[in-house]
């Protein structure tokens, strides 16, 4: 470099200068970023951008991180949505393909959000932001995203609230149907001598529910007070703090594939921001490599581990219910041969009606079928079959709030029973909207500065007025509407351009080498494949999927029919459908917009102005409208630093048409920007 160059140079200066990015990151020694001040744009407000970075919220212990992810994705989806899933797909076999989603998109992509989050030290919006800032909008889709699902989620809350303290009583209120008497007549309700006891608290004392979405029948007080309970302890729970938080046919299936990856998205809370929110808080040489193990290890085992116990309890109570159904159906034979409506010679001799086995009794239902064919439905007699009572048991919320409950009806002390498991589903539901509430504020506050305490509270506010959709009588077809279509779709494209933007954008490798620097050792090489191969792949043919089955099978949904007493599927009316696809518009809207505003100049990124400068040190230096090689891009005095940088540097020299001071430099402190605060944090530059 010529001795007139426009950068001092060393031997010029008693401070140690350097001339490049390389010589910078190999000969400096770290700044004091706590008596320095770094100002974006401006000298203005540069104390205060360097406390918010310094001064960001950590984990007490790496344990109550640990249990706080768990929170988040152990979810109430564990306990209905897997063991459904895995009924409906033919038991076991399901768990091979949702293991090989795990593997090949779930572990890798928990661990990309994992990385993501700690290594920026951003909410969604700004690490997006960081990565690709024409493809920041990605962070706004997942606040979108975060805000359908807490909206119908917290409901399911609520419903578990109502169980909680309708189950201090005994018996149980759902264990007997209700009788309403005329005069001196007791008449059972039809509607629930038609289904069962439990069906009809469900449906009638619970919902209250209308025949279809297009029924709103007004509100149900008693779930909006539930609604207005879930809010208040999910927003005193945010404020306070981070701390406070044929089978193979079957295998072969689409519908399954899709399914299962969709499971392993609301599983992993991949896409909500809600990851990346809570690794944010780590420091950096948090060994979140691990972290993305034993979470998914921890999450997979507590769904089978739920989907057991589900099917012990269900296998209990369709037990007992075929046992009661084998008992009624016998006095009805009875009742024909008495009548000599049948034959006794239809009887097998060994057959014993005083200890009447279910094998008998099937043996005995057959021979009758077979002789009396022509008159047989007259006899209106049930077959009994322990397989029937178990496929009626699965059916989503269904399963909780009907099968369960009918279950533990059938238990010693039902009432304890039932206390403690809509407990567990309370405390389940919480840590899943606790981090669901940390996807939509923490990437909020960090961007744009507002005040935690009162953007909490009025985003809890705003969520439980437009809650109260959820609430009316016909708030579970719209729970249905949002669970499986607004928030499955948006939420699949969201994970999809995560990966790509780090993986064919950031650039793999480059990421790789930062996280070896960042975790001290380099990560397998499979992830570097599932990254940049195989994840996307996947994902791509998985949306396509999503897509066609929508085109083929519209959108619909299970109305309860209060006059036959029995589910019908209906599909959507054509203004929900218009509902439905505006609300997948407005969860991807800011991805495009974001991209255009940014491809032609409408918005900064961040990138092309820069002021950086030091009150400690002698020197200071103003850059603005840098060129991509500039070599005084940056100028850092030499000051110890009793800390690590909290934050990465910034992507105007880290992009993905820059070169990594990885590969430039020889640092032999083996840590990538260790020890130097930077001028900005990414987000602050929107």
């Amino acid at each position: 470099m010529p001795k007139n160059s426009k950068v001092t140079q060393r031997e010029h200066s008693n401070e140690h200068v350097t001339e490049s990015v390389a010589d910078l990151l190999a000969l400096e020694e770290p700044v004091d970023y706590k008596q320095s001040i770094l100002n974006v744009a401006g000298e203005a407000g540069s104390k205060q951008k360097v406390a918010d970075v310094e001064d960001r919220p950590a984990w007490n212990s790496k344990l109550q991180y640990i249990l706080a992810q768990i929170g988040f994705s152990v979810g109430l989806g564990n306990i209905w949505r897997f063991p459904y899933l895995c009924q409906k797909n033919g038991g076991g076999a399901y768990l091979v393909p949702y293991l090989v989603l795990l593997i090949v998109i779930g572990i890798p992509l928990f661990f990309l959000e994992l990385a993501v989050g700690q290594r920026i030290r951003r909410g969604s919006i700004g690490v997006w932001h960081y990565v690709c800032p024409r493809l920041g909008g990605i962070g706004f889709s997942s606040c979108i995203v975060c805000l359908f699902v807490g909206l119908y989620y917290n409901v399911i809350i609520g419903w578990s609230i109502f169980y909680f303290f309708k189950s201090f009583q005994y018996p149980l209120p759902w264990s007997e149907c209700p009788v309403a008497r005329n005069g001196t007549v007791a008449v059972v309700e039809p509607e629930c001598e038609k289904s069962s006891a439990t069906t009809y608290f469900w449906y009638r004392e619970a919902l209250d529910i209308s025949n279809s979405i297009s029924e709103s029948g007004g509100l149900n007080w008693k779930m909006t007070l539930c609604l207005l309970m879930a809010w208040s302890i999910v927003g005193m729970a945010v404020v306070k703090g981070i701390q406070s938080s044929g089978k193979l046919d079957k295998m072969l299936d689409p519908q399954v594939w899709r399914e299962a990856a969709t499971q392993v998205f609301f599983a992993l809370g991949l896409g909500f921001g809600g990851v990346i929110a809570f690794s944010s808080y780590n420091k950096q040489d948090n060994n979140c490599h691990f972290d993305a193990a034993l979470v998914s290890f921890i999450n997979f085992f507590t769904s089978v581990l739920a989907t057991l116990v589900v099917f012990a309890v269900l296998g209990f109570k369709a037990n007992i219910l075929n046992e009661k159904c084998v008992v009624e159906n016998a006095e009805k034979i009875l009742g024909y041969l008495n009548t000599d409506v049948l034959s006794r010679a239809l009887i097998p001799p060994h057959v014993n009606f005083s200890h009447l086995t279910t094998k008998d009794y099937a043996e005995m239902y057959k021979v009758i079928k077979t002789v009396k064919e022509d008159h047989f439905s007259a006899l209106g007699l049930d077959p009994c079959l322990l397989e029937d009572e178990l496929d009626k048991s699965v059916q989503g919320t269904g399963l909780a709030f009907i099968a369960f409950t009918e279950a533990m009806t059938h238990f010693p002390a039902s009432p304890f029973w039932s206390v403690m498991f809509f407990l567990m589903l309370i405390n389940l539901g919480l840590g899943s909207m606790i981090g669901t509430m940390a996807g939509i504020t923490t990437p909020i506050i960090d961007t744009f500065k507002v005040p935690k305490e009162m953007f909490t509270v009025g985003c809890c506010v705003f969520a439980f007025f437009v809650g109260l959709l959820f609430v009316q009588r016909s708030g579970n077809y719209f729970v249905t509407m949002f669970d499986d279509y607004s928030a499955t779709l948006p939420l699949t494209v969201i994970v999809i351009l995560e990966n790509v933007a780090v993986a064919w954008i950031y650039g793999t490798k480059k990421f790789m080498q930062e996280l070896t620097e960042m975790l001290g050792f380099q990560p397998y090489r499979f992830y570097f494949y599932m990254w940049k191969f195989v994840s996307p792949l996947c994902m791509a043919v998985l949306t396509t999927a999503s897509i066609i089955q929508l085109g083929v099978t519209p959108p619909g949904y299970s109305a309860w029919i209060k006059e036959e007493a029995a589910e019908r599927y209906l599909y959507f009316p054509n203004w929900a459908m218009a509902l439905l696809i505006t609300l997948i518009v407005v969860a991807v809207l800011p991805i495009p917009v974001v991209f255009v505003l940014r491809h032609f100049h409408l918005l900064s990124d961040g990138s092309n102005t820069l002021s950086v400068s030091y009150k400690k040190g002698r020197m200071m230096k103003d850059i603005s409208n840098l060129e991509e090689n500039d070599e005084t891009r940056f100028i850092l005095s030499k000051v110890p630093s009793e800390a690590p940088s909290p934050m990465p540097t910034h992507r105007s020299y880290l992009g993905p048409g820059s070169t990594s001071p990885l590969e430039t430099s020889g640092n032999p402190n083996g840590r990538y920007g260790s020890g130097y605060l930077l001028a900005s944090t990414p987000e602050s530059e929107l």
